[in-house]
């Protein structure tokens, strides 16, 4: 009986070891033409196995590289693409630095942040005043995503001011959309209805039975 443990590792396991025996075997054929036969019919035989591949960019691409990974780098066989570089397939990628930036208030979000800094830069003053609002507006909606209770108007219109460093200022706070509609369009309500005042009259009805009866 032959174990998995004394058989030669398989690089690419989602091939199988057939093919791997296969492409041992192109290894060994010594007549150039007949290996690149060879290695074209077990490329055929890889998309066959890999049907998902062909869903692929330049899956052929993909099929030789791999071909070519599980032969160790050894076959010598002409293909149709560059042969693959060892040491640049299995390169570690670069280090990517994580994405730093103070966030005064966290529920009003980054870009909320990016689209006050741009405006504060608007010339035009009726573009700059309707801005103001639009994002007052979108604020407080932002914030009741975050708190779904209510929030005063005067509380939008200082944090509008404190992320701009006072660059903009929201003239009448009272001109933004009611809480509840805004509520409404979230699919939430402020005065959600009580499941237990039903049970609380029920209780007291039969109460007052209670005491009318004895």
């Amino acid at each position: 009986m032959e174990y998995n443990t004394q058989r030669s590792q398989m690089l690419l396991p989602e091939y199988g070891r057939n093919v791997q025996k296969m492409i041992a075997h192109a290894m060994e054929i010594e007549n150039k033409e007949e290996r690149n036969l060879a290695a074209k019919a077990i490329i055929e035989v890889m998309g066959q196995l890999n049907p998902h591949l062909r869903d692929v960019d330049d899956y052929r691409h993909k099929l030789w590289t791999h071909l070519f990974i599980m032969s160790n780098f050894q076959l010598d066989v002409d293909s149709p693409y560059d042969k693959p570089d060892l040491e640049i397939l299995y390169e570690k990628p670069q280090h990517m630095a994580y994405p730093k930036g103070k966030i005064k208030f966290g529920h009003y979000g980054k870009y909320t942040q990016s689209i006050l800094n741009a405006t504060t830069k608007e010339e035009d003053t009726p573009t700059k005043e309707y801005l103001v609002t639009t994002m007052a507006n979108f604020m407080k909606k932002q914030f009741l995503s975050y708190n779904n209770d209510a929030v005063e108007n005067n509380v939008i219109a200082q944090h509008l001011s404190e992320l701009t460093e006072g660059q903009l200022k929201l003239e009448n706070p009272e001109s933004l959309i009611h809480t509840n509609q805004i509520l409404r369009t979230m699919g939430l309500s402020k005065n959600r209805p009580n499941n237990n005042n039903g049970k609380n009259k029920n209780n007291q009805n039969n109460k007052n039975k209670f005491k009318k009866k004895y």
